[in-house]
């Protein structure tokens, strides 16, 4: 990956997306430790995508992160919310806004995870009752991601 251009400023430097990276780094290696799912599946960069998201955009902190991706806060309307706020552009931001619209472009089918509406608290690390892992339908792929990023950050 090419790092933007600062178009001069700076002394005409490039912009290196370190944020982003590391953010992306970190959520890569959660989840591989997790071995929730296989690496370079679509599932796995579904995760990866969810957990950089919410580690860029929230900062450090293991229990804001598990917060952020638990199934009763509302994700997708936090990140959407973070992405408009007004902040420099950058490499970051638009690191960052790309993934956000590949998540919302991209579904994926998988256990239907509308069943954890009955169950109190985080996304648990076993398989509840009343989940049909048989019974699947298309989810948006950050629907999935947040759950699999919660589950490895509970993992950890």
């Amino acid at each position: 990956m090419l790092p933007e251009s600062t178009n001069g400023a700076g002394g005409g430097g490039l912009a290196v997306p370190m944020d982003w990276l590391c953010a992306e780094y970190a959520a890569d290696d959660l989840l591989r430790v997790s071995g929730l799912v296989e690496p370079g599946s679509l599932e796995f960069r579904a995760g990866l995508q969810a957990l950089a998201l919410t580690v860029h955009l929230s900062g450090p902190g293991l229990d804001e992160w598990l917060w952020r991706t638990s199934h009763d806060h509302p994700w997708s309307g936090w990140v959407e919310g973070r992405l408009a706020a007004p902040a420099a552009d950058g490499p970051d931001l638009a690191l960052a806004r790309a993934t956000w619209h590949r998540l919302r472009a991209t579904e994926l089918r998988a256990a239907d995870l509308a069943d954890l509406a009955g169950v109190a608290g985080p996304v648990p690390p076993a398989p509840v009752a009343g989940i049909d892992e048989d019974r699947q339908v298309w989810l948006p792929a950050w629907q999935l991601g947040v759950a699999l990023a919660h589950l490895a950050l509970h993992l950890h």
